[in-house]
């Protein structure tokens, strides 16, 4: 790449900005933010887009080809800015640069360099060495699984090095340091649980390259979630690979169970969302936390994949269409409201005709929120892609309508069924008297949204003229049309809470 020589206050040096491009899943937001965080802290500064950075750094995905072709379109398009006076360098990091390591380095010239999970606590001194002209050896990826005991309960927490650096100034007070940038400056924002996985769905290869599951501890996340909270948070969005498992290498199979109600109460959080959560380790009494306490959101993301028991079996799954309906109707006896969404793949190796119907059937009865249509592709690495029985593309793409189609229908349904309930909306948008945000039953980015007027609400409610709604205030309002899966709702009182 031109310019790659490193001149006296150039790149490289202490200054120097890098712009952090996200791709993927919230866990990789929360990657991203922890890289900008040891970036700060080792003397680099933010920039907000590329073409105003010294480095640009893309935090790659690698689950599905859809995601691979972005990581890279985004890789070659800061390559293409590079061209210019800046930026000097483009470096991948994050699961497609974890997964392929010196493949995707050969079959990628543009980016500078390919960096491992590894690198990261490093990440500024890597950075450093490539702009002054050190391209690094691209790694040769391993199964990260194998690099933790087998038993769960022999591995350490998944506490990140943080290395001799002055407090951040931002930090909390006491407790472990968040050395972690807010890149967005919304009032939601995801906290990681725990990283990796050690279920072995035959579709997934995300274990092998994200590794073992390690949980965080409590103290750790319950001190992010205080960082969060100074910096304007209202919602906080507890991801992982899978959230159920949190614990169980702690010694506590029910801490989630523990940890919701703490991470509740920590001041200035108003809702807290769980994410991730695997069907079959579904506990009753983690059912019960999430679907009453005071704080938490009744919301159940529930990544069923099927509901034919047969190719359940044959993806390493579990359950089936009564055993779903049973889950939700135990979620519904105890939250009425609550909201559910779930993903599913479509033209699965083996999957027949009538499979297909299970899972038209079992869609129609559940009356979900929300529901992401998936087609099957192999991956590379998984049992899956060595299956027999594979279904051609046409099949596989006329199952995606089939059923995508069926899925917008149901959840447009079940958004009309919300006309008339008292939904309580964080807003994180306002124009004037018209607010935008989410319901307890819609998560960021994946569900839909809540429109909050205030204009056309009912004149009794206020003393006078309706109130200004605010960004990062918690809102009840009344459900009285519906846009697809997104609602519109009259302001009910003037009573906010969690104010920004």
């Amino acid at each position: 790449m031109p310019g790659m020589q490193k001149t006296p206050g150039g790149a490289g040096s202490p200054g120097s900005a890098v712009a952090v491009v996200t791709l993927g899943c919230a866990r990789n937001e929360v990657d991203s933010e922890e890289l900008a965080g040891r970036l700060e802290a080792g003397g680099w500064r933010l920039a907000p887009e590329p073409a105003q950075a010294d480095v640009v750094l893309v935090n790659t995905c690698g689950f599905v080809e859809a995601a691979k072709k972005d990581s890279i379109d985004t890789v070659l398009a800061a390559a293409d800015l590079a061209e210019g006076d800046r930026p000097r360098a483009v470096v991948a990091v994050g699961c497609l640069a974890e997964r392929y390591g010196a493949e995707l380095s050969a079959a990628l010239p543009e980016a500078d360099a390919v960096l491992s999970f590894d690198d990261y606590p490093l990440i500024a001194e890597r950075l450093r060495d490539i702009v002054a002209g050190h391209r690094p050896a691209p790694h040769v990826p391993r199964d990260r699984r194998r690099l933790l005991p087998l038993a769960p309960a022999d591995r350490p927490p998944a506490t990140p090095r943080i290395e001799d650096v002055a407090d951040l100034p931002t930090g909390p007070p006491s407790g472990p340091r968040t050395l972690r940038r807010r890149l967005d400056g919304g009032v939601v924002a995801p906290l990681k649980l725990a990283s990796g996985c050690d279920r072995r769905c035959a579709f997934c290869a995300i274990p092998s390259f994200r590794g073992a599951f390690v949980s965080r501890t409590p103290a750790e996340i319950l001190a992010e979630a205080r960082w969060l909270a100074a910096q304007g948070v209202r919602e906080v969005v507890l991801v992982s690979e899978n959230s159920t498992s949190y614990g169980k290498d702690l010694g506590d199979l029910r801490l989630l169970e523990r940890l919701l109600p703490e991470v509740a109460a920590v001041p200035g959080i108003t809702r807290v969302r769980v994410n991730y959560l695997q069907p079959a380790e579904v506990r009753p009494g983690l059912v019960e936390v999430v679907a009453t306490t005071p704080g938490v959101a009744p919301y159940f993301d529930l990544s069923f994949q099927h509901a034919s028991s047969r190719v359940l079996r044959r993806m390493r799954r579990f359950g089936g269409t009564e055993r779903f309906l049973e889950l939700l109707a135990g979620v519904r006896a105890l939250a009425p409201a609550a909201g559910v969404r779930t993903n599913v793949i479509v033209g699965f190796p083996g999957e027949t005709e009538d499979d297909t119907a299970e899972l038209e059937r079992f869609l129609a009865a559940a009356r979900l929120d929300a529901v992401g249509v998936f087609g099957y592709s192999d991956e590379d690495g998984t049992e899956a892609a060595g299956m027999d029985a594979k279904l051609d593309a046409d099949t596989i793409a006329d199952r995606v309508r089939r059923i995508g189609g069926l899925a917008e229908e149901l959840v447009a349904q079940r958004a009309e069924e919300r006309v008339g309930e008292v939904v309580e909306v964080l807003l994180e948008r306002v124009h004037g008297r018209v607010g935008e945000g989410r319901a307890a039953h819609q998560a960021p980015e994946v569900d839909g949204s809540t429109t909050v007027r205030c204009e056309d609400a009912p004149a009794r409610a206020y003393a006078g003229s309706p109130p200004a709604l605010r960004v990062g205030d918690l809102v009840r309002a009344r459900v009285v049309a519906t846009e697809g899966v997104d609602l519109v709702a009259d302001l009910l009182d003037c009573a906010v809470e969690g104010a920004a």
